[in-house]
């Protein structure tokens, strides 16, 4: 037995059987690269889904825990913490809508807080009748009970009924449903700019500037989940600024500490002033380990990764694209370092399964995605290396869905 076999033999004796993991164990991981147990190299275009903006083992990061573990890890949020505090500051500088943030450790619960933020702003106006959240079909928001009822995927909410009460859903794109299901007693509506678990599926052209003017004529509040497409994983620092709108809560988190657990909520004043002593908190959120490293990775976007990322990802787009003569690519959607392959004919476990024999970790989604989540880091090299593992995997898998 090797010693991948080895490590899941024990897994399945021990772990909660939620995950479908595929049957490699990572114990290594430099820049685009990671190794198994066994020593087999790959290139990983998954990235820890979306979080590792700055690669694996990036040396800013390194540094920036190193020192930091040296000189205090964890006091709480019962005194000042002067790391998050800078971390507060670097992020609002580059957020213009923002003037408050609040910590914690994950995307869901920023969006935990944003959602019961959305509603206690209402509440302390004296409009607790406007508590109803409007949300997309086939998004994710995370997997608390609140944002997994407002994500809209049955397959997730499927065993935890009842759902937490009071939330509608529009189909992703739709202006005129939404339009139709802001009312008087609607708090917020939380999208994403991109789908990005359904399979990065960016809002259409437009979406998201209407979305704007509608919840503002309905008195209602514009919640952008940013979890998985900021910190310049499109090519921008958020993916909202490509329209040129600004909301009132936007959530933040997987990049924003390249793998070091953070989460964020960045709020206008308005709004932010009502997340009042008391109403929220997280025991570890915000606190100094994860500030340093993720100051470090706001420090390596500012310092060029960000702008040489877009030059790498245009040629990536562009070798991907190359795919679609073969027959079994239909498109190339997303932008900048979140994209995905739309195919035809073919399996994305098979197409994703050759990929990874081949040395290329990809991330499958349903019958027909493949998605693509490389660091901000890639090379050029890098990126033909794995258009061309691609194109053989392609190739390689049996017909049929």
């Amino acid at each position: 037995m090797n010693a991948t076999d080895s490590l899941i033999e024990r897994a399945n004796k021990v772990l909660a059987p939620n995950y479908r993991q595929q049957p490699i164990a990572i114990v290594r991981g430099q820049g685009s690269r990671v190794w198994d147990a066994d020593g087999k190299e790959y290139l990983d275009f998954l990235g820890g889904v979306a979080v590792g903006v700055l690669g694996h083992c990036h040396p800013a990061m390194v540094k920036a825990l190193e020192d930091q573990a040296r000189t205090v890890w964890h006091v709480s949020n019962h005194f000042y913490i002067p790391r998050q505090i800078e971390l507060a500051e670097a992020l609002l500088a580059r957020t213009p809508f923002a003037r408050r943030a609040f910590f914690c450790n994950s995307g869901a619960e920023a969006n935990e807080v944003m959602l019961k933020l959305a509603r206690k702003y209402h509440a302390d106006q004296g409009h607790p009748e406007r508590h109803e959240i409007v949300a997309c079909k086939d998004s994710f928001h995370g997997r608390t009970l609140f944002t997994v009822t407002v994500g809209g995927q049955e397959k997730y909410q499927h065993g935890f009924e009842p759902l937490v009460p009071g939330v509608r859903h529009v189909p992703f794109g739709d202006v005129k449903a939404l339009e139709a299901a802001l009312t008087d007693r609607t708090a917020a509506f939380i999208v994403e700019p991109t789908l990005g678990e359904a399979g990065v599926i960016p809002a259409p052209p437009g979406y998201l500037p209407a979305a704007r003017e509608l919840t503002r004529k309905a008195g209602a509040l514009l919640c952008l989940d940013e979890v998985q497409t900021g910190m310049g994983r499109t090519g921008r620092w958020w993916a909202h600024e490509w329209e040129g709108i600004t909301p009132d809560l936007m959530s933040s988190a997987k990049a924003l500490g390249g793998g070091f657990p953070i989460g964020a909520l960045l709020a206008t004043e308005e709004v932010g002033a009502h997340l009042t002593p008391g109403s929220h908190g997280a025991t570890f959120g915000g606190n100094p380990l994860a500030c340093a490293v993720a100051l470090a990775v706001v420090g390596e976007l500012e310092r060029g990764v960000l702008e040489r990322s877009r030059e790498v990802a245009a040629h990536l787009h562009e070798r991907l694209s190359l795919l679609v003569t073969g027959g079994r690519v239909t498109r190339v959607r997303g932008r900048g370092m979140l994209l995905a392959l739309v195919l035809q004919g073919v399996k994305a476990s098979e197409v994703g399964r050759r990929a990874r024999d081949n040395g290329l970790l990809v991330n499958p989604i349903g019958e027909d995605v493949i998605r693509l989540a490389p660091a901000l880091t890639l090379t050029t090299t890098e990126a033909d290396e794995a258009a061309l593992i691609l194109g053989a995997a392609l190739a390689a898998a049996p017909s049929g869905v």
